[in-house]
């Protein structure tokens, strides 16, 4: 039961990550993680 919860929480997130990537979502991600580390380092 322990080893098929896990299995369906692995298939459950790799369906989410590409959905995520089929909607476009990595280029958003990608520009919020940018803006984020601009300011810790006080660029932007």
């Amino acid at each position: 039961m322990k080893g098929k919860v896990k299995y369906m929480m692995l298939v459950i997130s790799i369906s989410f990550i590409v959905a995520g990537i089929y909607r476009g979502e990595v280029a958003e991600v990608l520009k919020k993680a940018i803006n984020i580390c601009l300011e810790c380092i006080g660029i932007g």
